[in-house]
């Protein structure tokens, strides 16, 4: 028996919330305001390429490197768009700067429909609730436009961190928030090595969603996967490893 879970952590992108419609898509609406038509597959080819590019090159919104989100988003649109033809950098500045803006609000995001209920149920469990995420400094705004900000009291991100999953240290963080072991926190996310592995190799009890059942993994136990967010709770009560 490993003790009650005080505190669960949470993933935000794809377990909590998702984008609402194709990055290619959103890239191409904001184009056209700025008097572009690009065929949005060709756009996203293309963002897939520069997103790849810019995280091998700079990793983490390039903090190594003196960049921050802002300016590391702003090199992933400009890379983007110039893949496509668009060159013109006043243009390509403009249309780098209303994307990061659209990205802080709810128009563009789309909370799953187990998040609220699987949130509210820990409260009322008496748990305390945090957020360990590979995001940048634009989260908060994010999650209050989403209506689950309140949630939670905490948010860790990576920006903000300094360092990203699958780097322990972002979790060692996020344990000295909580202010208890690690084995009365547990963290769930969507991705088996940034959230299950690394959160477990502490002994924070992970949990990895799986909402269509693609993940296999077959060092993962059932008792460590969901298939919803309603699932938690209960499992939260039931699990003493």
């Amino acid at each position: 028996m490993r003790g009650p879970v005080r505190w669960v952590l949470w993933d935000v992108k794809d377990t909590l919330l998702k984008v609402r419609r194709s990055v290619g898509e959103q890239y191409c609406r904001e184009a056209e305001r700025a008097g572009l038509k690009l065929p949005h597959l060709q756009v996203e080819a293309a963002f897939r390429q520069a997103y790849r590019q810019h995280s091998r090159l700079y990793p983490n919104y390039g903090l190594a490197q003196g960049m921050n989100g802002q300016a590391w988003w702003a090199g992933v649109v400009k890379s983007t768009f110039s893949q496509c033809g668009v060159q013109d950098p006043v243009l390509l500045d403009t249309v780098a700067r209303s994307l990061f803006q659209n990205f802080c609000g709810p128009e563009n995001w789309e909370v799953f429909p187990d998040s609220n209920s699987a949130l509210k149920s820990c409260t009322a469990l008496g748990m305390k609730q945090g957020v360990v995420s590979n995001f940048d400094s634009r989260l908060e705004e994010v999650l209050r436009g989403c209506g689950l900000l309140t949630h939670f009291s905490f948010l860790l991100t990576s920006e903000g961190a300094g360092v990203a999953k699958p780097d322990i240290t972002i979790f060692q963080q996020a344990l000295q928030k909580c202010g208890l072991p690690a084995k009365n926190v547990a963290h769930v996310g969507d991705h088996y090595i940034n959230d299950y592995l690394t959160s477990r190799s502490l002994g924070i009890r992970g949990y990895l969603l799986d909402r269509h059942g693609q993940q296999e993994h077959l060092n993962v136990p059932p008792q460590h996967r969901l298939q919803s967010l309603d699932e938690l709770p209960a499992r939260l009560q039931q699990e003493t490893d």
